[in-house]
């Protein structure tokens, strides 16, 4: 069958990765085309548009990027006619893929979204398109299943978190020698800096975060690189430091940190996942932010507070990301009892979230459904 996937970030190109990798051992004849990135292209998709043509932050770079976005939105349309495929599947990105999933539905084809748009946090009008306009949703968080069968009356497929799946294919190299082959010193505890994957979060969140790294002398500090920025987009917070750049090595980087600075997203959950103690840290323009706290009913920002419930990890938002509170809130992670019951919440997390085979149970699901036609 002929599938076609729209992922328009970074943590939608990991799991469309998987999840195309899932179609391919179900249905080995299957013809993928996606919008994604590098992982989606080697897991075997026909690429058609990397996600970093696509993906802006915040409401103000959303506005000044509309001409993109309708030039995209009109040539995915006619790029998904062309190709007829059995089904199109969404991968979060609501913003994009709604507008497309409104049309593909009345054109006659089946469409499936895999990772709910956050419509529990902005927007819960939302919740009618989806009703119109999607065949099948699979959701991917414990209390996304309940918000819409229980409130909205619209039955989802839990499929468990597609981060168990990556979380079960972590390096075997030990964290010395992964250091090692970096240029980093193994008898030196680590703090891995994880600043987003955007040049608008590099550029708010990045520069506070390298403002503590000389307070703590006795660590060494670390980027993860994101695969859609350059070199370039991080040299100059690293001219003048020893803080190493290591691109497309997070989880073995993160496996090697002692503790963490990352910035809100599907960053804070694989960090929990790994076992790291982190703060969260989130800056956006000062419009954006005004417009987001407005239209978003969220007590937290970050997944891994949501999930549980309750402050696990500390969040340093907007006014309060400044030098002084995150030396604070990093330094209180670094030993003692926040340190030790973050360590304890991230192992209840995990039970939370389910076993492996998020990737897997989605694909069979959409297969069937699509076979089904």
């Amino acid at each position: 069958m002929k599938y076609y996937i729209i992922a328009g970030e970074a943590s939608g190109d990991l799991h469309g990765s998987n999840l195309i990798r899932a179609l391919k051992r179900i249905d080995p004849q299957a013809e993928i085309r996606c919008w994604g990135g590098d992982r989606m292209q080697k897991a075997g998709g026909e690429l058609v548009k990397h996600y970093r043509e696509l993906s802006f932050m915040g409401f103000l770079e959303v506005i000044r990027h509309l001409p993109t976005i309708f030039r995209n939105i009109a040539f995915c349309k006619e790029d998904i006619a062309a190709y007829n495929p059995d089904a199109v599947i969404f991968i979060d990105f609501s913003g994009f893929n709604l507008r497309i999933a409104k049309w593909a539905k009345a054109a006659g084809f089946k469409t499936h979204y895999y990772i709910s748009p956050q419509v529990w946090a902005s927007r819960e009008g939302r919740v009618k398109k989806i009703a119109r306009d999607i065949d099948h949703m699979y959701v991917i968080l414990p209390f996304e299943k309940a918000f819409y069968e229980e409130k909205h009356n619209l039955p989802v497929h839990f499929v468990g978190h597609p981060l168990i799946d990556a979380m079960s294919n972590l390096s075997e190299t030990p964290a010395a020698a992964f250091m090692e082959a970096e240029g980093l010193d193994p008898e030196k505890p680590l703090i891995a800096l994880l600043p987003g994957s955007r040049k608008q979060e590099i550029h708010k969140i990045l520069s506070i975060m390298m403002e503590v790294v000389p307070l703590f002398p006795e660590y060494q500090f670390a980027i993860a690189g994101a695969p859609s920025l350059d070199q370039e987009d991080y040299e100059p917070y690293l001219a003048g430091t020893a803080v190493k750049l290591i691109r497309d090595k997070t989880y073995p980087l993160l496996q090697a940190a002692h503790a963490a600075l990352v910035t809100s997203g599907t960053a804070t959950l694989e960090t929990a996942l790994v076992g790291v103690p982190q703060v969260v840290c989130y800056k956006g323009s000062w419009l954006s932010y005004q417009i987001a706290r407005r239209i978003i009913n969220l007590e937290y920002i970050s997944l891994v507070n949501l999930i549980m419930d309750r402050e696990v990890v500390r969040e340093l938002i907007q006014g309060e990301l400044r030098k002084d509170t995150l030396q604070a809130a990093l330094a209180e992670l670094l030993e003692g009892p926040i340190r030790d019951q973050q360590l304890v919440d991230f192992e209840l997390l995990r039970e939370k979230l389910g076993g492996e085979g998020a990737s897997q149970n989605a694909a069979q699901l959409i297969f069937d459904f699509s076979s089904a036609r």
